[in-house]
């Protein structure tokens, strides 16, 4: 099982980390009571963090159960998006960009 946050591409560093963590706590609050959060919380409860282009965002946004984060100090733009976790997932997931730090020089 695993849990999926997405975060937009274009969001500074700081509001990202902080999407982050506010995502895990709101998918967290969202789905508590489903089964699925039940058997994922025993562990280990895996998390992807990917980064998302705007059109990625959009697409992902047609995924069922999910919950979109907005940041007030953009304005309300919707910085991150986060995925009741599951064990199958669509396919345009395995494309998108795991959140990382750029290579060292």
């Amino acid at each position: 099982m695993k849990m999926y946050i997405l975060v937009r591409d274009d969001i500074p560093l700081g509001f990202a980390m902080v999407s982050v963590a506010h995502a895990s706590l709101a998918g967290y609050l969202q789905f508590k009571d489903e089964p699925e959060v039940a058997q994922w919380l025993p562990g280990p409860f895996y998390k992807a963090v990917c980064k998302a282009n705007a059109k990625e965002f959009a697409n992902a946004k047609e995924v069922p159960d999910h919950l979109v984060l907005t940041e007030s100090a953009l304005g309300g733009q919707e910085v991150a998006i986060v995925f009741k976790p599951r064990d199958e997932w669509p396919k345009m997931f395995k494309f998108l960009r795991l959140y990382r730090d750029p290579p060292s020089p």
